[in-house]
């Protein structure tokens, strides 16, 4: 079938937008896969989140971009990892150096049980998740199928985490958002939403950060 003019325009107008987005030309310029790094780094700015000798669980991490911002900010004087980074996406990523990847799709248990297989007994330090679903442009499927990838996070998060642990997640403003925020909070002592910079104005995303489980679970 063919694309229609109103289409070309459309695609043609963003891709216009992407190669002048200031962040794009940054990631470009410092080696790093997707604009959406410069997102944790200034999380991480606010929160000072990342400390030497750490476990990650970078969900929904291709192509890679937190992955490679975790590995920089574990990095010794030498260039090695000090701490541990898991990744997993259902798409391939390319390897980040020190990274275990596992490729699946997280909304399966199969593939959720061979995470928790990989992490292994020891609890983690943060588990982070830019994990969002493909759009459909219908609001309520896309809010829906976010929301069902924010809840599998937090309840890995709630599975895996240290007592002192931290867990970040990407959520979309709209319907389920604030019963998403007030689920966390249950389970969490300190828990804000964040709009980093590098987010586009547009975008309805929020990261959730939340800190220190709370001593009931």
């Amino acid at each position: 079938m063919p694309v229609s003019t109103k289409k070309l325009r459309s695609n043609r107008a963003w891709l216009e937008r992407h190669l002048s987005d200031r962040w794009v030309k940054l990631s470009q310029k410092e080696g790093y896969r997707a604009r959406s790094a410069y997102k944790l780094i200034q999380i991480n700015e606010k929160e000072h989140i990342f400390h030497p000798g750490m476990s990650v669980v970078d969900l929904g991490s291709a192509p890679g971009s937190w992955s490679q911002v975790a590995r920089k900010l574990l990095s010794r004087k030498d260039g090695t990892l000090d701490g541990r980074i898991v990744a997993m996406d259902i798409l391939p990523m390319d390897p980040v150096e020190g990274v275990d990847f596992l490729q699946g799709d997280f909304r399966e248990q199969s593939v959720c049980d061979q995470l928790a297989e990989i992490v292994g007994d020891d609890r983690v330090d943060l588990v982070m998740s830019d994990m969002a679903p493909n759009l459909s442009g219908i609001a309520a499927s896309d809010a829906s199928r976010s929301m069902l990838l924010c809840e599998l996070a937090l309840e890995f998060a709630l599975d895996h985490l240290k007592p002192r642990g931290v867990f970040i997640a990407k959520a979309f403003q709209g319907s389920g958002y604030s019963q998403f925020v007030e689920t966390v909070k249950r389970s969490f002592v300190k828990v804000q939403a964040l709009k980093p910079e590098a987010s586009r104005d547009t975008s309805p995303e929020q990261y959730i950060v939340a800190r220190d489980l709370k001593k009931s679970r």
